[in-house]
């Protein structure tokens, strides 16, 4: 990992490294502080959760290559402290214990960097997507706005779907997924979606006709999205 150097008085910024510790156990995970972080100034926070191909101990983001060039572009385009964990082998999003981490990754590195507690958003890809609708079930009110993408239900028995919707409740959601998505079915959003709205939810739904799985392409793409995720508020 790279640590940002910081100089006597100020604070660190870019790629960060950080441990939190859940129930007896330690995890790192990584926080993006944007350049322009100033002492102060409460800047939105973002937690993001990865998908399954990602799962490890190591960080998400790469240290160093190509890849890690990209990635942290795009990061300080984002005007946000972005708190990126990383769900270990052979857990899930939707595992309690992963949850409780990520959530604790959160509060810790919005309380470091004085994050706006009222601009909290959650955004999930894939296994990361059904992760967000359960972390957002499960913490009522905690965010300002959730995007899960080519995600689903994490429940498996009973009322999957409205069950969900009535604990998100009011939160502002805007849900993706592509026509095709031969890994995770569409059916799974949509489903979530006419829930969602028939609770009264507060919901935005896009899905791509003829895209597949890599329906995180055409999402980044979406110049709208940023600018929504950021401007929203817990009510």
């Amino acid at each position: 990992m790279v640590k940002a150097s910081k100089n006597a008085g100020e604070s660190e910024t870019g790629l960060l490294t950080r441990t939190v510790n859940v129930g007896g156990a330690s995890y790192d995970y990584q926080v993006y502080v944007p350049a322009a972080f100033e002492e102060g100034k409460r800047l939105p926070v973002v937690l993001f959760l990865h998908g399954i191909s990602q799962r490890g101990t190591g960080g998400i983001v790469p240290s160093r290559g190509p890849a890690s060039f990209m990635a942290r572009h795009y990061l300080d385009r984002v005007p946000a402290i972005i708190v990126l964990p990383q769900c270990i082998h052979n857990r899930y999003w939707s595992n309690r214990d992963m949850g409780e981490m990520a959530v604790a990754a959160l509060d810790q590195a919005a309380a470091e960097f004085d994050g706006d507690d009222e601009r909290m958003s959650l955004i999930g890809v894939s296994m990361g997507g059904y992760g967000a609708w359960r972390l957002a079930a499960e913490n009522t009110g905690k965010f300002s706005a959730i995007v899960p993408i080519c995600g689903g239900s994490p429940l498996r028995t009973g009322d999957r779907f409205n069950t969900i919707a009535r604990k998100v409740g009011r939160t502002p959601v805007w849900v993706f997924h592509g026509s095709d998505d031969p890994v995770v079915p569409v059916s799974e959003s949509r489903l979530m979606v006419d829930a969602l709205k028939a609770a009264g939810g507060n919901v935005r739904y896009t899905e791509y006709p003829g895209v597949g799985h890599n329906v995180w392409l055409n999402v980044i793409a979406e110049r709208d999205l940023l600018p929504w995720v950021l401007s929203q508020r817990r009510s």
